[in-house]
């Protein structure tokens, strides 16, 4: 139950998602949180005992105000904006801010949503924080939104909000063929040259604005188009916007917030920073990277990077590496050669070799080991498990740091998707070898196609 001495303005809280405000007696905003429930939220400040910050700012409440929201989602996005805004002192300074995340929209001819720490983009030269984008960062983004504390509902957001307004992640290939999300509409095909420049700005307009807040202004352009599509005659476009417009309007967010991703109701512990990765919650559903090294008797070193979203393959991301600095057979050296050149583009290619949620190594500690050591020499905090093969895949065997009980828990939950992935890096870099095999011996190209 809320004191009483505490005022809530606009009456009682409603048991509907929204985004509520704490104020101290000065009237002084002193944090800002997302709610599926305003009421039960809320009210689970006042019925648990704190130690800490909590307890610091429940002392300090005096008001209360909320605004509600039809969806969890667009709480997501409310609360973020008035956090940017406002920067309430409980929210900014009980974390590391440079472990927010932000979500950028790429300046480019098919611009593309991309996710950044605060860390990432400080190296970019860009300060996160700030209301308004710098000139280093409009050279880069088209927006920054942000911060978000929560990494796993930023993901589920976005997921969400791609059945409605589809963009890119691959890139145009002459003669290629649709790519995944292309087949399912999450992709309205740049990959094929499906859509021009111009109509594909029209959507990355449509989800700058959702992420602005505005959704009633997507929604209201898309139902004039879909007015005009039935007055034309254009069933198929008009049935496909009134599909949109629906998806859009009846978010089913219940997996936006499976558990509360309020700092308050989880822990007094802050998050680690980007430096301090253990603990930190891993999504094996967002940017999953696996390495493969393949050579015959040291020859034709190669090396593959695939790389899985939403526990699918990504073609469009997968690269392709020469073994440069050594000849020989040296897994162990070829793998560090390829994550050093692989981690540098984070900085200098950030929005096409974007930083990973976790990688995925095919070896056992020697490669795992190697890998971290590059990791830390270059002052990247990202994930790694490999994987050492057995008799077959059930034998296979996790090397991770068995301390980390985020990694223990991917370990046991998700060996599966990480198994594939490691196949598929494997797949891969077999079949670049052979290419390579065959034109160093001027051996007719095997068709590799099934």
């Amino acid at each position: 139950m809320i004191p009483p001495f505490i005022h809530i303005l606009n009456g009682e809280l409603p048991d509907t998602p929204g985004v509520y405000f704490y104020y101290d007696l000065n009237d002084r905003l002193l944090y800002i949180g997302k709610a599926t429930s305003l009421k039960k939220r809320v009210g689970s400040y006042f019925t648990k005992a704190h130690n800490g910050r909590i307890a610091d700012l429940v002392a300090n409440i005096a008001r209360i105000d909320y605004v509600q929201t039809p969806t969890v989602i667009e709480a997501l996005v409310l609360e973020s904006n008035h956090i940017r805004k406002n920067q309430p002192p409980y929210n900014i300074l009980s974390r590391d801010d440079k472990s927010f995340l932000y979500l950028c929209i790429t300046n480019e001819d098919f611009p593309k949503p991309v996710l950044f720490r605060g860390l990432d983009l400080e190296r970019m030269g860009i300060q996160p924080f700030t209301k308004t984008l710098s000139p280093v960062a409009k050279k880069k983004f088209l927006a920054v939104f942000g911060p978000y504390i929560s990494s796993r509902s930023l993901r589920t957001a976005l997921d969400l909000v791609r059945r409605s307004i589809p963009w890119s992640t691959c890139e145009y290939q002459e003669g290629g063929r649709p790519c995944f999300d292309a087949q399912i509409g999450r992709c309205p095909g740049v990959c094929i040259g499906a859509i021009s420049k111009k109509d594909y700005r029209k959507i990355i307009r449509q989800l700058i604005q959702f992420f602005e807040g505005k959704k009633t202004s997507i929604v209201k352009q898309m139902m004039k188009e879909m007015k005009r599509a039935a007055l034309a005659k254009d069933f198929e476009l008009a049935a496909g916007l009134r599909n949109k417009i629906n998806a859009l309007e009846h978010v089913n967010d219940v997996a936006l917030i499976t558990r509360e991703d309020d700092w308050s109701v989880q822990s007094e512990v802050s998050p680690p920073a980007m430096g301090e990765s253990e603990g930190a919650f891993i999504n094996v559903l967002g940017r999953v990277e696996a390495y493969d090294i393949a050579n015959i008797s040291g020859t034709s070193n190669v090396a593959s990077m695939v790389v899985f979203e939403n526990g699918q393959p990504n073609k469009a991301a997968y690269r392709k590496f020469k073994i440069k600095s050594f000849d020989g057979a040296n897994d162990v050296a070829a793998m560090e050669e390829v994550l050093r050149r692989r981690l540098n583009r984070i900085t200098t290619s950030p929005t096409t070799w974007p930083a990973p949620d976790i990688m995925v190594i095919d070896g056992g500690e020697g490669q795992v080991n190697r890998v971290k050591e590059v990791l830390a020499d270059l002052g990247f905090a990202i994930p790694i498990i490999g994987i050492a093969k057995g008799f077959d895949r059930k034998q296979d065997r996790l090397v991770y740091d068995e301390s980390n009980p985020e990694l223990r828990r991917i370990a046991e939950s998700s060996k599966e998707i990480l198994q594939r992935a490691r196949d598929e890096a494997h797949r891969f870099a077999g079949a670049y070898h052979r290419v390579l095999r065959s034109r160093n011996s001027g051996i007719p190209k095997r068709n590799t196609k099934r």
